[in-house]
């Protein structure tokens, strides 16, 4: 009997502590872990990363300077 009471209050703290864990687990990660992808060469970075420009009121993510030059280059800037 002792055993079960032992259980369902591990239980009980498990699923009380597991939400809580996610939460933190989501908060700690650095900003920006999911993959953007560079409009220039079409491969996928990090980005936290990436090299970020502003055109057109939205951020663009590029994988280096020189994808970003070359974007910028093509617009005729």
């Amino acid at each position: 009997m002792r055993v079960l009471g032992v259980l369902v209050w591990a239980m009980l703290v498990a699923a009380l502590l597991t939400p809580l864990l996610q939460g933190w687990r989501r908060r700690r990660g650095p900003e920006g872990d999911e993959l953007v992808k560079d409009p220039v060469c079409q491969t996928y970075v990090v980005r936290s990363r990436a090299i970020v420009q502003e055109m057109g009121g939205a951020p663009l993510y590029f994988c280096s300077p020189a994808c970003a030059r070359r974007y910028a280059a093509a617009l005729g800037g």
